[in-house]
C-alpha cells in the first residue's frame, strides 16, 4: 500500500533532520513510501536541510508553503500526494520503525478515518526549564484529559489525536482543512469528521517522541494561540468541543470577578482568596508531587509552567471570544508569526 507522509514546518533546522532519520527507518517498504515536506519558507537552515535528505533519498520531496501556516501546508501536501494512505507527521518529531505500520494496520481492521498514536512528550533541553515544561505537557493538571498526552490503556474514539492518519478519500469525504484555522484546524477537521459519521481512533500502542518548546516564552505563545483560535473553531462547528476548553477562560474570569467584588464587600475578599489559594495549592501540590524527583529548580519551574499554560491559554480563548464572535470586527493573527509544529 502506497503512503504518503506530510510534514509540514517552518523554522525547524533543529528537529527536521532528526524526524526525517526516522521516517526513513521505518519498515513499511520504501517503494510504496513518499515524504512530503511542506515548508513555510523558513528563514534558518531547514530548506538546505531538506534538500540534501532530497538529494539522497528521492522519496522525499520539497514543496513551498507561501502562505506559512500549518492548514494550508496540509492542504498542498493532501493535493500532491500520490499514496492510497496520507498520514501527517510533525517536525518536532521522531517515530519508531513501526510507527507507520501499525497505524496502517489500525486503520485497516477497524474501519476508522482517522487513527493516530499518542505521544511521549520529551524535553527540548538539558536543563530544568525544558524538563519542566515536558512534565507540565503530559500533566492532567496541565493538559486535563487529552487522552493522547496522559496516555490510554485500550483502543478508544477520542475527539482528536496529533498526527492523523487518514484513508485517501476521507478528504474526498469530509473536505480538506480550513485554511483560517492558523491553529486547532486539526480539532475542526475532526469534529466534522465525527459530525458527518465518520470515527477518529486512538492507538495507544502507537507512540512517537514528542519534544516540547524549550523556553517558557515559547509555552506561553503556543497556548495563547491555541486558545486565541478554540472560538473560531467553536464558532465554525456551533458548539464548544470539549468541557475542558473552556475550564481556563471560565477561571481567569472568575478570578477578575471576585477580585472587583473583593473592593467592595468582604464576602468578595473571601471568595477571591478562596478561589486563588485553592489554585495556588494545587499548582504548588502537582509540582511538587510530578517534579521533586528532578530538583527543586525544576519543581519550581514546573509550577510555572502549568500557571502559563492555563493563563496563556485563558488569555488568549478570551481574546478569540470577543475577536472571532464579534460582529464588529474579527481579529487576526499574522500567520506568519504562528509557529507551525505542536
Amino acid at each position: 500500500m502506497r503512503v504518503s507522509i506530510v510534514v509540514p514546518c517552518r523554522n525547524e533546522a533543529a528537529h527536521i533532520g532528526r524526524c526525517l532519520d526516522s521516517i526513513l527507518a521505518t519498515e513499511h517498504p520504501r517503494a510504496e513510501l513518499e515524504v512530503l515536506v511542506v515548508d513555510g519558507r523558513s528563514d534558518d537552515a531547514t530548506r538546505t536541510i531538506v534538500g540534501r535528505y532530497a538529494t539522497r533519498h528521492p522519496m522525499i520531496r520539497l514543496l513551498d508553503n507561501p502562505q506559512r501556516i500549518v492548514p494550508t501546508a496540509l492542504n498542498i501536501g493532501i493535493r500532491a500526494a500520490a499514496g492510497e494512505v496520507i498520514l501527517r507527521m510533525d517536525a518536532h518529531a521522531v517515530y519508531p520503525p513501526d510507527y507507520v505500520p501499525k497505524l496502517i494496520e489500525a486503520l485497516r481492521q477497524t474501519g476508522a478515518d482517522n487513527v493516530g498514536g499518542r505521544v511521549v512528550t520529551l524535553p527540548d533541553g538539558p536543563g530544568p526549564v525544558a524538563r519542566a515544561i515536558a512534565l507540565a505537557l503530559a500533566h492532567p493538571f496541565g493538559v486535563g484529559n487529552s487522552y493522547f498526552r496522559i496516555g490510554a490503556r485500550t483502543m478508544r474514539e477520542v475527539d482528536t489525536v496529533p498526527f492523523g492518519c487518514y484513508r485517501r478519500d476521507t478528504f474526498v469525504r469530509f473536505g480538506e482543512f480550513d485554511e483560517e484555522l492558523v491553529r486547532n484546524q486539526d480539532d475542526e477537521f475532526n469534529h466534522r469528521l465525527v459530525r458527518q459519521g465518520g470515527r477518529v481512533l486512538l492507538v495507544p500502542d502507537v507512540v512517537s517522541d514528542y519534544y516540547a518548546r524549550g523556553s517558557l516564552r515559547q509555552l506561553a505563545r503556543m497556548y495563547y494561540q491555541y486558545g486565541y483560535f478554540k472560538p473560531l473553531v467553536a464558532r465554525k462547528v456551533g458548539a464548544v468541543l470539549t468541557v475542558r476548553q473552556l475550564v481556563p477562560a471560565a477561571f481567569m474570569s472568575s478570578l477578575a470577578a471576585t477580585a472587583i467584588w473583593s473592593w467592595f464587600s468582604s464576602l468578595g475578599l473571601v471568595a477571591f482568596t478562596g478561589l486563588a489559594g485553592s489554585y495556588a495549592l494545587a499548582v504548588a501540590g502537582s509540582a511538587l508531587v510530578a517534579g521533586r524527583r528532578f530538583g527543586l529548580r525544576c519543581t519550581a519551574a514546573l509550577a510555572a509552567s502549568f500557571v502559563i499554560i492555563h493563563f496563556a491559554y485563558g488569555a488568549g480563548f478570551l481574546r478569540g471570544l470577543a475577536g472571532h464572535w464579534s460582529t464588529r470586527r474579527r481579529e487576526r493573527l499574522d500567520p506568519s508569526q504562528v509557529a507551525l509544529s505542536r
